[in-house]
């Protein structure tokens, strides 16, 4: 699953030979001097002498380095590799996907990445009940692989402006196992509808903490303003039917 959302290594970008600066010449190394001093002969003999030149070679900390680095430019780049991502990721369960805090997604609701972004969509893979419970306002509920597919695939969101972009935004009750599942589904999707690199959607985002955090901390954000848990005792008959349709 990592390689669905890091891009491939670069050969443009590996490093070519070591500059002439980096090279000793008979003219500035102490060595190379006291060995002329010691060559007796005419100019003749000193004119016709080759100047000798020594490659550095990598060495395997070297190496190392430049790969992690660019590794680590890969990693920031959407699922295209057209741009980098525009929302600040946080540390998350899956180091393959991109994890928001909460914080960065009341940023986005409350418009503060409008002038980049045309749409944004919140996906709330909860249950029904669950979603029915409280929800991020504006959020859709697409509980089941199947209607991912059929709200975002079937009727891809395209934006209309040049330069703006789509995100979507993932999360469950914790964002543990429902939403990064439903987002690593997308994804796979989306890549089996285009050549590679193409996307409908290159930049996806799963919300670290899920709903539960998210409403603690930004309750304003969420309509009804409410918790539901998945293990709410008088939802017991739903939960079992859904978790039947997930499989």
């Amino acid at each position: 699953c990592r390689q669905l959302f890091r891009s491939p290594s670069v050969p443009g970008r590996v490093p070519g030979p070591l500059p002439k600066q980096g090279l000793l010449s008979d003219s500035d190394s102490p060595a190379n001097a006291k060995w002329q001093r010691r060559m007796a002969g005419s100019p003749e003999q000193e004119a016709s002498l080759e100047p000798v030149v020594w490659l550095e070679p990598y060495t395997s900390a070297q190496l190392e380095e430049i790969e992690n680095l660019l590794a680590s430019d890969d990693q920031e780049l959407i699922g295209d590799f057209s741009k980098p991502h525009l929302l600040p990721t946080v540390e998350g369960k899956d180091p393959a996907l991109k994890y928001i805090s909460p914080g960065t997604l009341a940023a986005v609701l409350s418009g503060h990445y409008s002038s980049f972004i045309e749409s944004s969509v919140v996906v709330d893979c909860r249950y029904p009940y669950e979603y029915e419970g409280g929800h991020v306002k504006g959020a859709v509920n697409l509980p089941l692989q199947r209607d991912a597919v059929e709200f975002l695939l079937e009727r891809p969101i395209v934006p209309q402006e040049a330069g703006k972009r789509v995100i979507i935004i993932f999360h469950c009750e914790f964002s543990v196992e429902r939403g990064p599942k439903m987002c690593k589904f997308l994804r796979e999707k989306d890549r089996s509808c285009h050549e590679y690199p193409q996307l409908h959607y290159p930049e996806l985002y799963v919300l670290k903490g899920g709903y539960r955090e998210f409403f603690f901390q930004f309750p304003g954000h969420c309509e009804p303003r409410d918790y539901r848990p998945m293990e709410h005792p008088a939802f017991k008959e739903e939960l079992r039917k859904f978790r039947g349709q997930s499989r």
